[in-house]
Formats: C-alpha cells, structure tokens, sequence
C-alpha cells in the first residue's frame, strides 16, 4: 500500500516493462526491416538478379541474329525476348540499382542517421519487388510482345488482345510509383538532414546527382503514369485516346512516352556521373576539377533534359521550325556534357594515379560514353536521324550511352564501395579480368552495330537475308556478347567468393574524401556514434588532419576517432 501510494505521488510515471519483443534475427528481419542500408542491399541484389534475366535475353537475341535466316527463336519469341529485354534493363535494373546505391551511401555521405521516411523507404523496395513479379509472371500465360516502348496500335487490344501489355502496364505503375515515393524520400533526406556545416556547396556529388535524379523522377513519372492509364482504358474501357480511327492519335502516345523517356535517360546515367565523381578524386590522390562546374553541369543537364524529347520523333510529320528547335536543344545537352568529362581528365592530370579495379572502370566509362555522346550528336541532326532512325545504329547509340555510361559508371560503384557494405575487399585480379572482359566483349559487340545500321540493317527485326557483311558483322557482334556475359560473371564470382573470403577491409581502405568512410565497415545501426562538423567538400581529410594533429601521423582510420576530436 505504501509503495502504491509512493508511486502515485511520484511526479514520473512508474512503468513496468513485462514483455520486451526479441530482437528479429534470420529472413524475416530482413522482410520487416526499416534500416536504410538493409534496403539498399536488397536493391542492389534483386537489380543484379533482374540484370542476369536481362542479359540472358540479349543473349538469346544475339544467338538467333548470328545467323542469316536463322531459325531457333520464332519471331513470336524473339519479340516477347526483346520487350523482356528491354524493359526490365531499363525499369527493372538501371534505375532501381541508382537508388539501392543512394539508399545505403546517401544518408552515410550526409551524416544523417537514416532516410528521412523508413517505413516509405520499406514501401518503395518492396513495389519494386511487386512490379518484377506481375512483369515475370506473365511469362507463364502471354508475356508482351510489343517492344518496351510499347506503341500504339500495335499496343491495342485490337494487335494484342492477351494480358501481356497489361501485365507491363501493371509494372510501370508499380515500378513507377516505387521510384516516386523513393524520390520524394531521397528529396526530403537530402533537403533536410545533411551533417552540420554541410551546405549546399560542400554537398558530395554523388549526392548532387541523386537529387537531381530525384527531381527529374518526380517531374516526368506522372506523365508516364497518365500515359499507360490512358492506354489501360484503351484497351479494357472503350476509350480512344490513341485510336486514329476514333479521334485519337497514336503520336499522343510518342509525346507523352518520350517527355517521360528522354528524362529517363538522365535518370539512369547522371547518378552513373555521380559515382565518377567521387571515385576518379580518390584514386587520383587530388581534390575533384572544378566541383562547382560539375554540380552546376548536373542541374544544367537535367534542365535542358526536360527539352529535347521529340528528337526521339523527328520520323513523325513535324513543322520543320519544330525540328530546328529540338535539333539545336540537343547540341546544347552536349555542352554541360562535355564540361564533365573535361573536368574528370583534368582530375586525373598529374594525378598520383592509383589502378584499382574501380578506376579503371571510371576511365572505361569516360571513354565509351564520349562515343555515345559523339553519336548522339550526328542523330541530334535531324536530316541524318531520318536515314539512321530504326536502324542498329541506334542500337549502337543507346548501348554505348546506357551500358557504357551507366553500367559501367554501376561497377566502378560495386568495386569501390563494396568493402564499406561486407566489411570486405574484392579480388583486385578478378575486378581487373572482369574489366578488360567487360570492355574489349562491349565494344566487339556494340561498335559494329553502327556499321550495321550505316548498311540498313533494321532494328527489332528477328531475321535477315545473307546479303552484303550482314550476317558476319552480326556474328561478330554475338561473339563479342558472349565475352561481355563473361566479365559480368566474373564480378558476380567475385562478390559471391568475397561475402566471406575477401580480405578484411578496415573502415576506410581508400582513403575517401566523404563521410561514410568515418564510421566502421560495415556501419553500426545508427551509422555515427558521433556526427563530425563540415568544413570542405573533403570532409575525411580534414577530419585526418584533426588526428594527426592531436595522435601523430597515421596511415589509416583503424580505430574509431575520439569524440572529442570531430565533435566541434
């Protein structure tokens, strides 16, 4: 009674914990978890998965196109391999893979504890999950068949009555409204929680272009979104947005896909320049060239990306003033474009250069996107896209900006940031086999694809007669595909041998300049014990100068910096 009374005047509620919830250990903490590094990797390894889908398409494309007239694919079979294709390397791998890599290393680099919503974080990751399955699924009844851009008429009910089409109608929403969410969260994490001292003009670049990123996903997926439901209510609900024989306008289609598509694009490589960025300072061993020009440059590119969607459309009846306009916004994307590579070489100028795996796939990525650039120039110029359109040119093009800028820019992120994720290093001999596999096999397969289109060769065609080199170019190009499959296993033998047998990596094995090398590898729940204050774009090395100062000289953060020493 005393103690009841004791309790009942004491001015802090008296709580008795009866039962506290073990903390979830196995699969299911990882179904359940919330942790914005847990979700990244989850990204990471289901795009990685879609990826090996994707590329075994390609390959089994490549295989019927190595021959003329060709019989092991049915044209039925090869159109659903090259929508499958297409769509899950674009939907399903690029831009998904960009936000496992910002999910984990965003909130690290920023010095904030986690994202700023991780129950929408959560959210995000699994319709993604959802997007994959109802898109694969439709392998078991009638999977698409008209192309990843999925064009009216042929997208009607009319060409394709089944529920192929709906089923990538169902992933865009899906996929759609996972990178909305994650792009309102990276926003408000990057807008809101960023370290003290860290202004705008010392945030790292890679988070620059994943907030770029995040900006364009929120203007143009709503546009895509309206697009696939006008398109849903064409085919199921007697609409006719894109019925010419009703009032409609299949180039209604064209407009609203590509003010969405050409966005995408930078989507998928400006996070790709990101990675660039922060990888060729470090093993340069000098500050990046020109952080401001380069910032500045990804918000330019961005811009004008909104601008120059119907240069996809320059085939379709258009005012010649029109395509003047779209032609010249085009030239001037390659501007801030070139800024950055010139910036990236000057970085690597008299450099302490140090030929770690991820830099060579940094320079790999330099020089291969510099040729899609270049290409993208000559079909910026209208009157040559008229004899280039549909051919494997553009094939050739799209290859080299996507699988050459962003691919590439992927696995230098894998090389260089997979030991702050397992704590682990990879095999530098692998990473390097994989990397000569990776771009002697892209380049044999893809550079000949221009030549193919300069001869008249048709895209998304299953078949072709023997005429002229067509049939050895192709072969050539098939081979060249296989020793590409080659290097990506390779780096997939290595991340799966290096999980458990890499050799321990230490927090800060590259001496980075950006704050998620401040804490242990991998990071703790709660990322920092301690938040240190930001006072450059380098913040490691002047945390560095800070020990050595008050310890002495030391050649590695091995042990965790005394709070009294970052704290003010």
């Amino acid at each position: 009674m005393a103690a009841t009374t004791e309790q009942a005047l004491s001015p802090v509620p008296q709580i008795v914990a009866r039962r506290v919830e073990p903390e979830r250990t196995g699969w299911t903490s990882w179904v359940t978890t919330t942790d914005h590094k847990r979700i990244g990797i989850m990204y990471l390894v289901l795009t990685f998965v879609f990826f090996i889908l994707g590329g075994t398409e390609a390959l089994l494309m490549r295989l019927q196109l190595s021959q003329a007239n060709n019989t092991l694919l049915d044209p039925k079979t090869y159109n659903e391999l090259f929508t499958m294709h297409g769509t899950t390397m674009i939907f399903l791998f690029v831009v998904p893979i960009m936000a496992g890599f910002g999910n984990y290393f965003v909130p690290l680099m920023i010095g904030a504890r986690d994202m700023a919503y991780p129950k929408l974080n959560a959210l995000s990751f699994w319709l993604l999950v959802a997007g994959g399955l109802v898109f694969y699924g439709s392998v078991f009844f009638n999977p698409p068949e008209c192309g990843w851009t999925c064009y009216p008429p042929l997208s009607s009910r009319n060409y394709l009555p089944n529920g192929g089409v709906d089923a990538w109608i169902y992933l865009i929403h899906l996929t759609g409204l996972s990178s909305l969410l994650g792009a309102i969260n990276f926003y408000a994490t990057i807008a809101n929680m960023r370290a003290p001292g860290m202004g705008w003009g010392r945030l790292p670049l890679f988070v620059w272009t994943i907030l770029t990123y995040a900006i364009l996903l929120i203007l143009a997926l709503p546009v895509i979104a309206g697009a696939v439901t006008m398109l849903l209510t064409d085919r199921h609900f007697g609409t006719h947005f894109f019925d010419a024989s009703n009032g409609g306008s299949p180039l209604l289609w064209q407009h609203l896909f590509w003010f969405f598509g050409h966005p995408e694009v930078y989507i998928m490589v400006l996070p790709g320049f990101g990675i660039i960025s922060e990888v060729l300072p470090v093993f340069a061993r000098k500050p990046i060239f020109g952080y401001k020009a380069v910032a500045a440059a990804t918000v330019l590119i961005a811009f004008l990306g909104l601008l120059v969607w119907a240069h996809h459309m320059f085939a379709t009846p258009t005012p010649t003033y029109v395509l003047i306009f779209f032609m010249l916004s085009s030239f001037l994307i390659a501007v801030p474009t070139g800024v950055k590579i010139f910036n990236w070489v000057a970085t690597l100028w008299r450099g302490t250069i140090e030929f770690k795996t991820a830099l060579l796939f940094c320079v790999g990525f330099i020089g291969t996107f510099l040729i899609g650039g270049i290409t993208g120039v000559f079909l910026a110029v209208f009157p040559v896209d008229w004899q280039l359109t549909d051919t494997y040119f553009l094939v050739a093009h799209l290859h080299y900006v996507l699988m050459g800028g962003s691919v590439f820019g992927i696995f230098a992120g894998i090389y260089y940031w997979f030991p702050k994720i397992t704590g682990r290093l990879l095999s530098e001999g692998l990473g390097k086999l994989s990397f000569w596999l990776m771009l002697v096999g892209f380049h044999v397969t893809f550079l000949i694809q221009h030549s193919l289109g300069l001869d008249g060769m048709p895209r998304r065609v299953y078949e072709y007669p023997d005429v002229g080199h067509l049939e050895l170019y192709n072969l050539i190009s098939t081979v060249g595909s296989f020793i590409l499959a080659a290097g990506v296993l390779v780096t997939a033998i290595n991340v799966l041998r290096s999980v458990k047998r890499g050799p321990i990596a230490g927090p800060d094995p590259w001496k980075g300049n950006t704050l998620e090398w401040f804490t242990t590898s991998p990071p703790p729940v709660n990322n920092f014990d301690v938040v240190p204050r930001v006072r450059s774009v380098e913040p490691m090395k002047d945390i560095r100068r800070q020990v050595e100062r008050q310890m002495g000289p030391t050649d590695e953060l091995a042990q965790p910096v005394p709070e009294s020493t970052v704290r003010t």
